[in-house]
């Protein structure tokens, strides 16, 4: 098993980021060290850089092609051919049986690379609406995994399982705008906040760095008590603490809570690629496991009807069915199938 050499590559935010190092660890429990090809821009180097689970690390000038316009969207085209026989070359190095893709545009080199030399490629997909890089490489996929459509098990960290609990009663509210802040969800907060205190109900409230003082005075100064925090590497424990959340919706926040059986109103990001938050959201709203509301339609006194009278305890029995543990165990075995005699 561990001379099957592995690639994983793409990311640019952290949802894709969360992918690859979930599988990455799930193969590193196998005595396997994959090779790890991302981008200089966006938040790859800083997740992978010093990653030791990796045998090895590349970061290419890989940047996005659909928002660019004319002249500039070929430019781009030409210069991710350049870099994809860059990346042909380190898959040649390396000795690489399979491509892993969490898809973004640092995913372009390494999976066209993998077409190119005929390299299985694997696609993680992690939301309801395909990116346009995935839909595009998607016939040349050994697999394409995907929750939404396929009801392959999404793969979160194993502590948002281990933490999870059936809630019944409505003791503390998590507002979740990711580790960059979401202003629509903070300043959500800071509406409800004293309608939460007057009925004792806790505040956890992940702010985003940018945002961080603004909100912690407001609290401080309407002498409010709230566990108030920009990031958290513990986030998995601040969740878990809460008995419901009020979040954007990029899948992998999306399958974390999911995973923790804490029920959900969820505010989409609204210029996210083909509105795919929104998608992400509407398959736990379809299913009466979770709530959605677009971000110019936020009405405090329906969001405050939803939190104070939704039945918490069925909403949780409902998320329990929805995603099982081991979703990266699931992928590592698909990928390393055709290779195992």
């Amino acid at each position: 098993m561990n001379k099957i050499n592995i690639l994983i590559t793409g990311g640019g935010t952290g949802g894709h980021l969360k992918i690859a190092k979930v599988i990455k660890d799930e193969l590193n429990k196998r005595g396997i060290k994959p090779v790890y090809i991302g981008s200089t821009l966006g938040a790859d180097k800083a997740w992978f850089e010093n990653d030791e689970g990796f045998s090895a690390r590349y970061f290419m000038p890989s940047s996005g092609v659909v928002n660019k316009k004319g002249i500039g969207k070929i430019n781009s085209l030409l210069h991710i051919i350049k870099l994809s026989f860059q990346a042909k070359k380190l898959l040649k190095k390396h000795n690489i049986k399979a491509v892993f893709s969490v898809g973004g545009y640092s995913a372009a080199p390494a999976s066209f690379a993998a077409v190119l030399g005929n390299t299985a490629l694997f696609i993680h997909e992690q939301n309801a609406h395909i990116g346009s890089l995935n839909k595009l490489l998607k016939p040349f996929s050994r697999r394409f995994f995907n929750t939404f459509l396929y009801k392959d098990p999404y793969p979160v960290e194993d502590v948002f399982f281990e933490t999870s609990r059936i809630r019944k009663e409505l003791k503390s509210v998590i507002f979740l705008g990711g580790s960059q802040g979401a202003l629509a969800i903070n300043d959500l907060a800071l509406k409800l906040a004293p309608h939460l205190k007057e009925k004792n109900i806790d505040i956890i409230h992940q702010t985003g760095k940018k945002d961080f003082q603004r909100i912690k005075k407001f609290y401080t100064q309407n002498n409010i008590d709230a566990d108030v925090f920009d990031f958290d590497k513990n986030l998995a424990e601040k969740i878990s603490n809460a008995d419901f959340a009020i979040s954007r919706a990029g899948a992998s926040t999306l399958f974390e809570l999911t995973a923790n059986l804490i029920p959900s109103l969820f505010i989409p990001y609204p210029y996210a690629a083909g509105d795919h938050q929104y998608y992400n959201a509407k398959f736990l709203a379809d299913k009466q496991a979770g709530f959605v509301i677009r971000q110019n339609e936020i009405d405090t006194d329906k969001i405050k009807q939803i939190i104070f009278n939704s039945d918490l305890e069925q909403i949780s029995k409902k998320l329990a069915i929805i995603n099982k543990k081991e979703g990266a165990k699931f992928i590592v075995d698909e990928i390393l199938k055709p290779f195992v005699n």
